[in-house]
C-alpha cells in the first residue's frame, strides 16, 4: 500500500530502507513531477532493460523536490504531490521506488558520493537512464558526462535520452507548468499524456451552489498548481463512481468579499455521501472561459446555466 493506493512495488524512503540482498538494478533518478511522456519513455527503456538483465527496475526520486529546499522563494508548485507521483510511477511497470529525503545532508554530498553509496553501494546499479539535462550533487555540479564517466569507474552504463517532443513542443515538467499557469489545458495534456488531475478531499463549502440549484462540491485547500483561475469542464471521480462538472477555480468575486474556492457543478448528480476524508480525482478536460465579476447573482446564475450547456454539449461531442 502505498500512502492510500494499492501497489504491487516496493517504496523505500531512505537508502537505509534498501535490503541488503537488492539488486542488481536498472534505475533512473529524477523528480519524475507529472510522470509525463518525457518519464514513460525513460522510465520504459528502464523496465526493458531490467527485463532483459534479469534486473529491478528503479526510479529514484526526492521529498520534498529540491527545489522546495534549496529555492523557497520561487515557491514552486508541484504537478502531482508525493502520493500522486508514486500511483503514477507505478503504472510504468518498474520494480521499485526509492524516495530519498531531501535536506541539506542529501545536498551537500559530492555527485562522486551519491554515485558510491546511493547507486553503487544501495541498489548495485548495473545501467542508468538519464536525460540529457540531467544534473546531480553538491550544487548540481555534475551532469551526464561525469556520470558516464563514474560509471566506468564503477561497473554501470549510463543511456543518454533525448528530449521527448510532442506537437513540436518539448515535453518537461516546467513547460507543463507555464501551460497550466496559462490555462492551457490541451498542451498540458499533449505533454502530460493525460489530462492534468488533481487528488483532494471534499470542504464545506457556502452552500452557493445549492441557493442555485445546482448541486456543488467545493475542494479542500490545495498546495500544488491548478490552473489559472477560471471555469472548466471537469470529471469528477468519487469512490470509483464518476461524474460530469463544470468547475470554477478562483475568488467567486461576484459575492462580495473575495474567497478561493474550487468549486465543482455536478451536472449527472447522484446521492453520494462525502465527508471530509473522502478522496476525490477531479480530471480538467476543458477551458469555458476566465472568471469575471458579473453585476447581479441573476445574471451570475444565467451564466452558469450557459456553462453548463457547453460542458453537456463537449461530453456529448468528446465521451
Amino acid at each position: 500500500m502505498i500512502d492510500g493506493f494499492s501497489s504491487k512495488i516496493r517504496v523505500f524512503r531512505s537508502v537505509a530502507e534498501v535490503p541488503a540482498g537488492f539488486g542488481p538494478s536498472v534505475a533512473s533518478i529524477g523528480n519524475f513531477d507529472g510522470v509525463h511522456l518525457g518519464h514513460r519513455q525513460i522510465l520504459a527503456s528502464v523496465v526493458a532493460e531490467a527485463r532483459a538483465l534479469g534486473a529491478r527496475a528503479v526510479a529514484v526520486t526526492f521529498d520534498p523536490h529540491p527545489e522546495q529546499l534549496l529555492r523557497p522563494d520561487k515557491a514552486l508548485k508541484l504537478l502531482t504531490p508525493m502520493p500522486e507521483r508514486l500511483r503514477l510511477l507505478t503504472e510504468t511497470g518498474i520494480d521499485a521506488v526509492l524516495v530519498l529525503p531531501f535536506d541539506a545532508a542529501l545536498a551537500g554530498l559530492s555527485a562522486l558520493s551519491f554515485v558510491r553509496r546511493i547507486l553503487v553501494e544501495g541498489l548495485k546499479v548495473v545501467a542508468l537512464h538519464e536525460g540529457g539535462n540531467f544534473r546531480f550533487g553538491h550544487r548540481a555540479h555534475a551532469g551526464v558526462v561525469e556520470l558516464a564517466e563514474f560509471g566506468a569507474q564503477s561497473g554501470f552504463h549510463v543511456h543518454v535520452h533525448e528530449p521527448v517532443h510532442v506537437h513540436g513542443l518539448e515535453v518537461s515538467s516546467s513547460a507543463i507548468r507555464e501551460r497550466l499557469v496559462a490555462g492551457d489545458l490541451i498542451r498540458a495534456r499533449w505533454m502530460l499524456g493525460r489530462p492534468f488531475a488533481v487528488l483532494s478531499s471534499p470542504v464545506h463549502g457556502r452552500g452557493i451552489g445549492t441557493r442555485l440549484l445546482v448541486p456543488t462540491v467545493n475542494l479542500a485547500p490545495y498546495d500544488s498548481i491548478l490552473p489559472a483561475f477560471g471555469v472548466y469542464v471537469t470529471r469528477m471521480t468519487v469512490d470509483g463512481r464518476r461524474f460530469q462538472a463544470v468547475t470554477n477555480i478562483g475568488n467567486r468575486p461576484t459575492f462580495g468579499d473575495a474567497s478561493f474556492a474550487v468549486e465543482s457543478h455536478i451536472l449527472d448528480f447522484e446521492p453520494i455521501d462525502l465527508d471530509d476524508q473522502t478522496p476525490i480525482e477531479l480530471e480538467f478536460l476543458f477551458r469555458l472561459r476566465g472568471e469575471m465579476h458579473w453585476p447581479s447573482i441573476d445574471a451570475l446564475k444565467a451564466q452558469i446555466f450557459k456553462d453548463v450547456a457547453k460542458a453537456n454539449r463537449y461530453f456529448r461531442l468528446v465521451e
